[in-house]
């Protein structure tokens, strides 16, 4: 194999006015331009070795760089780049135990998890600018942190796969860069057995020092310990032929001597005896036929064949299967509730916590609890993907450990969710049924409160102002939460509405915030003579009202507008909302009145009193109105 075999383009040829890389094993390169299609470009390569312009090394040399280029393309769309494309979840190439990645099918190397939850070898992402898993835009992994979770455990798991993994990575580092020696010193030092696949990788160190003959052997005697190898890849599905590009290097120098067998070119390359004629005819011979051969390869399969194909494909995830007595709960706690995780979120520097821990934190600071990186992003998208790959690791190894932790968090979430029992309450103004109540959240414990309200479902909360004694008066309105819109720094404006109106019967605090036991206030119904006397008040204090509202100044009166929206209009059934019509809320939160004096009027339960509360107000702004004249 030539030192860079992605030195050739598409045709094989120099890039537009650029000039090819000199490689000494390609002495060719630039005069001979292949085709793009594989089987063409390997005629070319028969033709050429046939003319007598390659020796039988550099010939293979030409082969190996030829299929290298053939795995990287690998069928892609028209228009992709080499190595774009990696398998999906259900692609026939990816297999593989429950921790190794779906691109290379290995053991996970410097697992990285990205925005979307999935998790993929650094390496694997390298090849590809969108998540292998679900397409979502990819970039920026080179400063996405290894998952510290993941990187404590597969060591810890499987501590020999792991340092077999960290050498392949070196090794193919050590290849990128031409350091050629070193990999063959590194090599050496592992002693390995001859059959470890990683034995391959000596195969490209001779090759990058132009020793083909060593490489040549290396590889047949790779290839010779995996018999099934052509079989298995000939049975690939064409949907499956873009998926090749996924390959490693060991696996594209092991598809070598499948096409050297139907082309030809290992006969020809390894029989020194035969003349240049003779190896020309036996080569055309060979292309001649090879379609016939791949086609009797596919349907002529064996048993043992079959068997050894299954033991290649599987024998590594078999050595990596994760027994119960490997899984240690504490290893999966999350770092600020220190309880199993629930929902696990791993944030872009690699740290891992449930997602109302997480959510929590950010309430107070930005920034990653562990080591302090910026965490704004999620604060700006309000977008938290579970870690999938933790979550089925617990899902399946920590079942009644996860039953037990979700059991416990339904229990806090009904708790939440009772609307009569530790109720939050939010300390800040007078709210009023069926008026409109916007607000903006920025302490840490009410965007809490906020979020738990949403996640619950209630989207409710209670409402009181502050009093110096009890820390919130004994009565308040309810608020319904309509819309939220969540700022980029973490804050958030609450679009809410009044709803009933409460006395509160016990109160307490919760992580922060007060909560309350309450019990909502209804107002008493009357009927008969009391009814029609209470429907002449309550026509004289509307029309009141409305004199009021229209005799305003316009600046106020667009004011009260643009803030209130317009006065409601008069209820048929004045006794049909359980706290009394719309309208007198309206004017009771647009009349400039002291809040105490406020709250009284929401305390009571006769719409009797209340209207003549109102009618009172009224009339002396009427008065001051007329003395200011």
């Amino acid at each position: 194999m030539s030192a860079d075999p992605d030195g050739m383009t598409d045709g094989g040829a120099e890039a537009a006015g650029n000039k090819p890389r000199d490689s000494p094993g390609l002495p060719l390169m630039g005069r001979h331009r292949l085709s793009p299609q594989p089987a063409a470009a390997l005629e070319q390569c028969w033709l050429v070795g046939s003319c007598g312009a390659l020796q039988p090394e550099q010939l293979g040399s030409l082969v190996q760089c030829l299929l290298h280029r053939i795995n990287r393309r690998g069928g892609g769309q028209p228009g992709e780049g080499p190595g774009t494309r990696l398998p999906e979840a259900d692609s026939p190439l990816r297999g593989g135990g429950l921790l190794d990645c779906g691109g290379c099918r290995e053991l996970l190397s410097e697992p990285v998890t990205l925005r979307c939850g999935h998790t993929w070898c650094r390496r694997c992402l390298r090849r590809s600018p969108r998540c292998p898993g679900c397409g979502e835009a990819a970039a920026g992994t080179q400063s996405l942190r290894s998952n510290v979770v993941l990187s404590h455990l597969l060591p810890k798991w499987f501590p020999a796969e792991a340092r077999r993994i960290r050498n392949k990575v070196k090794l193919e580092e050590l290849l990128a860069e031409c350091r050629f020696p070193e990999a063959l010193t590194l090599l050496e030092q592992l002693e390995l057995k001859p059959s470890d696949a990683l034995q391959s990788y000596r195969a490209d160190s001779y090759a990058g020092l132009q020793l083909f003959r060593e490489a040549i052997e290396d590889m047949e005697a790779g290839c010779s310990r995996r018999p099934a190898w052509p079989e298995q890849m000939s049975n690939v599905p064409k949907t499956a032929e873009g998926e090749l590009a996924c390959l490693s290097r060991t696996q594209s120098i092991q598809l070598l001597p499948r096409v050297e067998n139907l082309v030809g070119l290992k006969r020809v390359s390894s029989a020194p005896l035969l003349s240049r004629q003779e190896k020309a005819v036996l080569m055309k011979r060979k292309l001649s036929f090879s379609d016939q051969e791949i086609k009797e390869t596919g349907n002529g399969k064996k048993k043992h064949q079959k068997q050894d194909t299954e033991q290649l494909f599987h024998s590594s995830s078999s050595e990596k299967t994760i027994t119960k007595d490997l899984v240690d709960a504490s290893d999966f706690e999350c770092s600020l509730c220190m309880r199993l995780f629930l929902e696990p979120i791993t944030t872009l520097c690699g740290h891992t916590f449930c997602k109302g821990c997480l959510e929590r934190s950010l309430d107070h600071s930005p920034l990653c609890p562990l080591c302090k990186d910026s965490l704004k992003e999620y604060l700006e998208n309000r977008k938290y993907a579970v870690t999938y790959l933790l979550e089925e690791v617990i899902a399946r190894y920590l079942s009644e450990e996860l039953r037990e932790r979700q059991r416990v968090h339904n229990e806090e979430t009904a708790e939440l969710s009772n609307l009569t029992r530790n109720v939050p309450i939010f300390v800040c103004t007078m709210a009023y049924p069926t008026v409109p109540c916007p607000l903006h959240v920025f302490e840490p414990r009410y965007r809490l409160m906020i979020r738990r309200c949403i996640e619950t479902g209630t989207k409710r909360f209670g409402m009181c102002i502050s009093d110096p004694h009890n820390g919130f008066t004994d009565f308040g309105c309810m608020l319904h939460i309509r819309n939220i819109h969540f700022l980029p720094d973490g804050r958030s404006i609450v679009d809410t509405v009044g709803g009933n109106c409460f006395k509160v019967l016990e109160r307490g605090q919760k992580d922060g915030y007060y909560i309350a036991n309450i019990e909502y206030l209804k107002d008493v119904k009357v009927a008969g003579e009391e009814l029609v006397k209470l429907v002449d008040l309550h026509d004289e204090v509307y029309a009141q009202a409305c004199k009021w509202f229209q005799n305003l100044k316009s600046r106020f009166h667009s004011q009260i507008l643009q803030h209130f929206g317009p006065m409601p209009e008069r209820d048929t059934n004045i006794q049909g909302p359980p706290n009394g019509p719309a309208w007198c809320w309206w004017l009771l939160a647009v009349l400039p009145v002291d809040p105490k004096y406020q709250l009284s009027v929401l305390s009571m339960t006769s719409l009797k009193n209340r209207l003549i509360k109102i009618q009172k107000i009224l009339t002396y702004f009427s008065s001051a109105r007329d003395q200011s004249k």
